[in-house]
């Protein structure tokens, strides 16, 4: 006979330094801490704390919270974060990675307009990748809308399931802008899905990064999957805390986004009585 039983995988459940914009990378790490995240994924971006590796480390060795991740900086708002030239960011989100003990960089395809980044990219983050032990995890991304009107932002593709890469990272809010069917792409993945961003979205046109839960993408079937598939990545929260009133609503929804994550990762499962 076979009795159901609780099996939860390895994947460590982080939190995204950009889950608690408008404060700071500081704040992510103490709130993290306290609320019992397994580690953080640090956004690189405009606070100067975000692109000292030594300050990080502080942090990290303070809080007692291991750095899982780091998100190189590819959005609008990064582009002279370290560099105008995003082979030198990439080098750079290496580096820090290996320095930190991270695991995994995550990176967006590049915009249309950096052709010969967009070019040489696929071949690029393959390079990259037989040259560490770190993860490059390609994010699937959005077609860009307005009105009516359609913006294809990125290349190759922002479906990055289109080209061959070594690790996906796959974002729900992505999906659900998008409008792809996020259990498909994942099932595209397969087992170079390395890297998890759970959060949720209603379809809207603006990336929402919504609580999980809270939107209409298939997170609880998502991490029930990686429950029994042997997922061996992390699951980032990455949502948008922007509108909280205070600190302290920003803080409750953190800790639901993580009580849900952990819920649905603890998946039922029949193994032989032994």
């Amino acid at each position: 006979m076979a009795e159901p039983v609780v099996r939860i995988p390895d994947a460590k459940v982080a939190l995204s330094t950009a889950s608690v914009y408008p404060e700071s990378t500081a704040t992510a790490f103490e709130i993290a801490a306290r609320l019992g995240y397994d580690g953080v994924e640090v956004m690189v971006w405009t606070d100067p704390v975000s692109q000292d590796i030594e300050a990080l480390r502080r942090l990290s060795d303070y809080h007692q919270i291991p750095i899982l991740a780091v998100h190189a900086p590819c959005l609008l708002i990064t582009q002279r974060v370290w560099s105008t030239d995003p082979w030198v960011k990439l080098q750079r989100a290496q580096a820090a990675a290996e320095k930190l003990g991270a695991s995994t960089v995550v990176v967006h395809p590049p915009f249309r307009w950096q052709r010969g980044y967009a070019n040489a990219f696929v071949d690029g983050i393959w390079r990259m990748a037989d040259e560490t032990d770190v993860r490059f995890a390609v994010e699937n991304m959005y077609p860009w809308r307005y009105r009516d009107r359609e913006m294809l932002a990125y290349a190759p593709d922002w479906d990055v399931t289109k080209d061959d890469y070594r690790h996906f990272t796959v974002d729900l809010s992505h999906t659900a802008t998008a409008r792809t069917d996020a259990m498909e792409m994942i099932d595209r993945m397969g087992d170079r899905l390395g890297h998890v961003h759970l959060a949720d979205g209603k379809g809207s046109a603006k990336d929402e990064h919504l609580v999980p839960g809270r939107g209409t993408q298939p997170c609880a079937e998502l991490l029930e999957r990686l429950a029994t598939s042997g997922f061996d990545g992390h699951v980032v929260i990455e949502v948008n805390t922007r509108r909280a009133m205070s600190s302290a609503e920003r803080e409750a929804d953190l800790a639901e986004a993580l009580a849900y994550t952990r819920l649905h990762l603890a998946s039922a499962v029949k193994v032989p009585r032994s």
